[in-house]
């Protein structure tokens, strides 16, 4: 199946693994780039030298594309962007939407360039930046995440520029696929359906968990860092929610020393980073600190198993997956299901 996504980053098939922290790792990324899906390397709980390193992993696992997404508002960010392209990474993808400076200088270099966007005037800005394609995520995606549905974000976005679009939030199966092309959108991008296969190197208790939620079991929640952010419902979630303000900034400074250590940030760089995060919000301090090492809360699940300590970030999709298939069997699933439905569909004619 070839699309407008499929021909600009030299994939096999129209589905993206997006760069998820502490889980999007060298494992999952080479394994979803050999299923032929564009890989996304997550590089903002990495060091500049660890990024490195994981690249190049990728490289000895695959041959196949795959690409790296980067912080935008990091106070690193040209670093980084001068390690992929050194290292030869086909595509860069932003969380946030990169500075028409970092855009034009990816492009020089040959890098293709795709942010993430949860708004259509994102889209259309970086898209009138010089963007390649945008990766429009709706609110049932997992993580930070709008309040505007997929199937009302989509074709938004889809008539407003003309970059290849690509849809997330919400799907996991051939249908959606099919769904999404039907919309206009030239692939999908999944986070937690690619997070739940055997690849994936979450500990096998979390995935558990995700396996058990139902859709109702999926929250959004403002009390980790001041913004929506999508995740399973958990004790931590709930203490969070119900803590006052100066019980929550002891919490967050705790999470805040554990994460200077491991990142070898500054307590000042700390500070701005989580202020960088606020965009116009009224944080109180402790938002501002867990905005800042909102990684600690995610390593704590997803690399220590520890689901009592941290958050899992998790799209709506979790309520409905029930299985853990490897990389390939699940892009092979998808792809096949797709050519199902196509063949299906009514004939117009």
């Amino acid at each position: 199946m070839r699309t407008a996504l499929t021909e600009l980053t030299g994939v096999r098939h129209p589905i993206v693994q997006t760069g998820m922290g502490w889980v999007a790792g060298p494992r999952l990324v080479s394994a979803a780039a050999n299923a032929g899906a564009l890989g996304i390397l997550a590089s903002a709980t990495m060091t500049p030298a660890g990024l490195r390193q994981a690249v190049r992993e990728v490289k000895a696992r695959t041959d196949a594309p795959f690409g790296v997404n980067l912080r935008a508002d990091a106070g690193d960010a040209r670093e980084r962007v001068r390690i992929i392209v050194e290292e030869g990474v086909r595509v860069a993808s932003f969380a946030l939407a990169p500075s028409r400076e970092l855009i034009a200088g990816l492009k020089q270099a040959g890098v293709v360039v795709i942010p993430s966007v949860g708004a259509r005037r994102h889209a259309e800005k970086v898209a009138a930046w010089g963007a390649d394609a945008v990766i429009v995520q709706g609110g049932e995606g997992g993580g930070h995440t709008g309040d505007v549905a997929t199937t009302v974000l989509l074709p938004q976005v889809v008539d407003a520029v003309e970059i290849p679009v690509v849809a997330a939030g919400g799907f996991h199966d051939g249908r959606g696929l099919v769904a999404a092309l039907a919309y206009g959108a030239a692939g999908i991008a999944m986070g937690t359906r690619f997070l739940l296969t055997s690849d994936s190197t979450v500990p096998d208790a979390v995935k558990a968990r995700y396996l058990s939620a139902t859709v109702k079991d999926v929250t959004v929640t403002t009390a980790v860092d001041g913004l929506p952010h999508r995740m399973l419902r958990s004790d931590l979630v709930e203490a969070l929610e119900g803590s006052g303000r100066a019980r929550a900034l002891l919490h967050a400074l705790r999470r805040a020393a554990g994460f200077r250590r491991l990142s070898g940030l500054s307590w000042s760089a700390m500070v701005r980073d989580g202020l960088a995060l606020r965009h116009g919000k009224d944080l109180s301090w402790s938002q501002v600190l867990l905005a800042a090492n909102t990684p600690m809360l995610l390593r704590a699940a997803m690399v220590e198993g520890r689901t009592d300590l941290g958050v899992m970030a998790s799209g709506q999709v979790a309520g409905v997956i029930e299985d853990l298939p490897s990389c390939g069997e699940l892009v092979g699933r998808v792809m096949a299901e797709a050519e199902r439905v196509l063949r299906g569909l009514p004939d117009p004619d």
